[in-house]
């Protein structure tokens, strides 16, 4: 079973955009099915077979989720940060505002699936390869 501190390790690799394929390979090689970024302190839930799981802990100040999800103005945000005009936690801060609570990213399938604070899905994105 994988560890906080292998992911910490794979993460560590990751200098930009370009370099997410190459991580989701070493999620991959740990066993990582999937995991789950919660928009309101950072924090992630891995998990794998078996239902295993391992969860980080926060990574900033909480940031407050809008209670009713824009997908318009996320969308927006999001296309800015992919092309690298907004660091991690701008785009956090822009997902909160945006009622985005979390995104799930399932390795299996390879997507990204964002959701509001009902646990309802606004967007699927397919990873690339």
């Amino acid at each position: 079973m994988f560890t906080i501190d292998q992911i910490k390790e794979a993460h560590s690799k990751v200098k930009t955009g370009a370099d997410f394929p190459n991580y989701i390979q070493d999620l991959i090689i740990l066993g990582v099915k999937g995991y789950d970024t919660f928009v309101n302190d950072g924090h992630v839930e891995y998990y794998g077979v078996n239902n295993y799981t391992v969860t980080s802990d926060e990574k900033y100040n909480p940031i407050k989720i809008a209670p009713t999800a824009n997908k318009e103005l996320f969308i927006e945000f999001l296309v800015k940060h992919q092309s690298g005009e907004t660091d991690y936690l701008t785009f956090c801060n822009h997902s909160g505002q945006c009622g985005i609570a979390k995104w799930r990213v399932d390795i299996i399938e390879m997507t990204c699936t964002y959701y509001d604070l009902a646990n309802n899905e606004i967007l699927i994105e397919k990873i690339p390869d």
